[in-house]
């Protein structure tokens, strides 16, 4: 079958199984383009819960795919390639976590998104890259435990001196990789253009933003700037949405590193493939799911700024 052949029995089988197809920002340009939904991990698990569709279809990684599963159980939920994982979300286990906690009984656990469900179930809230500071702020106690991610940790401490902020020594790799050399360059190439830094990269690459935000954020500050240019400091999949959505303004990646191979993994013939056959299914078991879920509500019912 050619390309344009599997994009049309991808849609015909979406309509036949009553399917949602959602793709992360970071997923390859042609998933973008077929998706019904592209957004960021916990706005498309959210979409997941939200739909009428049986069937959610979700191009990103196995953690997004158990957000989902969190958010709507009654729903059959594909992730069409099962090896598709996340190596900063594989750093932390909930075991780890159960052990920090009792060196700090004291403490509050925040943990990112970007986690198991096991790891969520043993968190008292979850937070998103764009709401992290907010959900820190919110909460009473002075100590918190920030998991898995060190770098948005550090940045919600930045925000935070009054609280004693402990790190769980987790990283993106792909966001870890860039480098402020990468950023001088790019400035020297482009001197009129803004960077705008995802909260995943270092605290030396935030240091020189311009913008710190999520994904979702870049794309509404790209629109709503009168900057022509733009350094963009997160994975590469977001050009294609930014570009699309801003043909008059010009997008410069600062290092061909800024590529997340478990991203990529995702292909038409895989999604074809999940649709046909209904697997890979993912699917949390419900003690942890229930426990989880009150992590993320509780997240949710942080009134935002």
């Amino acid at each position: 079958m050619t390309e344009q052949e599997i994009k049309k029995e991808i849609r015909r089988l979406c309509d036949e199984r009553d399917a949602l197809l959602l793709a992360h920002n970071y997923q390859r340009d042609e998933v973008q383009e077929i998706a019904d939904i592209t957004g960021d991990s916990l706005g498309l698990s959210m979409e997941a819960a939200n739909t009428d569709k049986q069937v959610i279809v979700f191009c990103g990684v196995h953690f997004m795919a158990e957000s989902a599963a969190i958010l709507a159980p009654q729903k059959t939920v594909l992730l069409p390639r099962a090896d598709s994982g996340c190596p900063m979300a594989d750093m932390v286990t909930a075991e780890g976590l159960r052990d920090l906690k009792r060196q700090h009984p004291d403490a509050t656990v925040v943990t990112y998104v970007n986690s198991s469900a096991a790891v969520k179930a043993e968190s008292d809230i979850c937070c998103t890259s764009s709401n992290a500071v907010n959900v820190a702020r919110s909460l009473e106690t002075k100590k918190l435990l920030l998991v898995p991610d060190r770098n948005l940790g550090r940045y919600i401490a930045s925000h935070l001196p009054d609280k004693e902020c402990i790190c769980w020594e987790g990283y993106c790799p792909t966001h870890d990789r860039l480098k402020v050399a990468d950023i001088e360059q790019a400035r020297a190439d482009h001197p009129d253009a803004l960077f705008m830094a995802h909260p995943e990269c270092t605290p030396e690459i935030l240091e020189l933003a311009d913008h710190i935000c999520s994904t979702s954020g870049m794309y509404e500050y790209a629109r709503s700037s009168e900057a022509r240019k733009f350094i963009v400091g997160t994975e590469m999949g977001i050009l294609y949405r930014l570009r699309k959505e801003n043909p008059d303004k010009e997008f410069i990646l600062p290092s061909q590193a800024l590529i997340c191979p478990n991203m990529k993994l995702t292909n038409l013939e895989d999604i074809l493939r999940a649709l046909q056959t209904l697997e890979p299914r993912i699917t949390v078991a419900e003690e942890v799911r229930v426990r989880a879920k009150m992590a993320l509500d509780r997240m949710l019912a942080v009134p935002r700024d």
